[in-house]
């Protein structure tokens, strides 16, 4: 029997507007093979492009000009010539920031490309997003998902709105949203679901504090509670991993090719670094079968020509390597990997690189050894320089991550990671050197006195009292005074893009667009 609900799903702003949103286009899949109706909104994109174009308040140069050239430079960042002038990029994505810098500021918001902030409300306090909620006004996005939203009412009138929230960066917005709906619709249901609201819902005696503006929170995949409240029992077959990307405009993102996010698993292969949120959140282990997500990506490929294909796991695991290698996607791709001694093998690198492989996203997190063998990496720093230049000589690129402040890390290690970088600087291509930030419900917390961040109720870290005396605060110094001051790393911090991060870097692969 078919449903006779509607959905409405909504991806709020900001994150990066750089390629569909993963998660609505999973749901709406799931809705379309039991045959109910559903509508989806990026919110996120929409807004952006149009707060673009409202009147600019420019008393200096560089903002009239930014203002001059908002649509030019959005099409240059949609073009793939840009990308092969490293400054020119750099200039038109800062120009178009500047634009959106400016914009917030006229709302007392902290907005760019991919950050959304403001002074009055806290994402990490459940008081401050209900007020965000009341005060939806104030929200600068308020015109575009007020005109927008009321248009879906106009056509296939919705009955149950669903916002999927993952990022603090989205949450002031969701709850803007979720306020006018409430508002505007008060007999409308309301479920907010996404990595975030999952998280939250992890915490230690978490309660729905959203009462009145959200009437159900979602942890983990929405799919089987949202075919729930449409009343179908049966749920998508275990190798059904489609996406239902044909909803959204894919020319529209910000970026020269479309790209098509995909999810091979959920949760991690390894699972057994320290201080790792997923082992207090229980999220196990559950690779999709391969068959079928070969298949699957072959028929959005056929479906969308995309450019690139983002893989969103946590982790590749092998096992699906060795199978893109027997059967490529046909398009090129990237993702998160560990480092294991199929990425030191240049044969198996060559061969990943033939797949599609245009760049990989590894965890090192620190040259120290014996930070890594009590953080539980599983890797070892001869592995980590032997994969590095494998990857590098196959024509892979590479976006390294690194963390300071661990709890077992210390100046010594801190400056044997500076070593480390600087003695393979010439086979990293990219590098994200961050603050550690330690969850506040991991079990390892329980042995440091730490110190709260915030006062919020729905704060996720914490900070602590390091056994080692190296404190964020001395952490920070050193990345900010010493490291990044270092020539050889500068150089590799100059090639990130910047606000787009990891998620522009393949296309300065040379060999994508060849």
């Amino acid at each position: 029997m078919r449903s006779t609900h509607t959905f409405l799903f909504i991806h709020p702003p900001i994150s990066k507007p750089c390629e569909p949103p993963a998660g609505l286009a999973k749901l709406g899949h799931a809705l379309s093979a039991n045959g109910i109706n559903y509508h989806l909104y990026d919110a996120n994109l929409a807004g952006l492009l149009r707060l673009l174009g409202q009147p600019v308040s420019a008393t200096d140069t560089w903002t009239r000009r930014a203002v001059k050239h908002v649509a030019p430079n959005l099409n240059l960042i949609r073009q793939q010539s840009t990308y092969t002038n490293r400054d020119k990029y750099k200039r038109t994505v800062m120009d178009v920031n500047r634009v959106l810098e400016r914009l917030g500021r006229q709302y007392n918001a902290v907005v760019s490309l991919s950050n959304y902030g403001a002074d009055n409300y806290s994402p990490v306090r459940s008081d401050d997003l209900l007020r965000a909620a009341e005060n939806y006004s104030e929200n600068p996005f308020l015109p575009v998902f007020r005109d927008d939203i009321r248009s879906y009412f106009r056509t296939d009138e919705p009955d149950i709105i669903g916002i999927s929230v993952n990022y603090f960066s989205q949450a002031v917005c969701a709850f803007a949203i979720a306020g006018w709906i409430k508002t505007e619709f008060p007999e409308k249901s309301i479920v907010m679901g996404g990595g975030l609201v999952t998280s939250w819902m992890k915490i230690p005696g978490f309660k729905n504090p959203f009462v009145g503006v959200v009437d159900e929170l979602v942890a983990g995949p929405g799919e089987p509670f949202l075919l729930s409240l449409a009343g179908v029992e049966c749920l998508p077959a275990a190798t059904d991993i489609g996406y239902d990307y044909k909803r959204f405009d894919l020319d529209q993102y910000l970026s020269p090719v479309p790209v098509l996010p995909f999810s091979t698993a959920t949760g991690c292969w390894w699972r057994k670094c320290a201080f790792c949120p997923e082992k207090f959140e229980r999220q196990t282990y559950a690779p999709k079968n391969k068959t079928a997500v070969i298949e699957s990506i072959h028929s959005l490929r056929d479906r969308h020509h995309p450019g690139l294909l983002h893989f969103l796991d946590n982790a590749l695991s092998p096992g699906l390597l060795r199978r893109l290698i027997r059967t490529p996607p046909g398009v090129p791709w990237y993702g998160f990997v560990r480092i294991t001694d199929h990425l030191a093998d240049p044969v198996f690198a060559a061969d990943l690189r033939k797949s599609g492989c245009v760049m990989l996203k590894l965890g090192v997190e620190s040259g120290d050894q014996a930070v890594l063998d009590a953080l539980h990496k599983g890797i070892d720093l001869d592995l980590v320089a032997r994969a590095l230049k494998t990857l590098k000589s196959a024509g892979i690129s590479t976006y390294v991550y690194l963390l300071f402040g661990t709890p077992p890390e210390s100046e010594t290690g801190a400056r044997k990671t500076l070593a480390f970088t600087r003695a393979h600087a010439a086979n990293i291509d990219f590098l994200n050197p961050a603050i550690f930030n330690l969850p506040a419900f991991s079990r390892e917390a329980e042995n440091l006195d730490t110190i709260a961040f915030y006062d919020g109720d729905l704060s996720l870290y914490t900070d602590y009292i390091h056994p080692k005396g190296w404190s964020r605060s001395r952490a920070r110094q050193f990345l900010d005074k010493t490291f990044k001051k270092d020539a050889r790393v500068r150089a590799i911090l100059a090639n990130d893009p910047p606000y787009f991060t990891s998620n522009h870097a393949p296309f300065f692969n040379t060999g994508l667009f060849s």
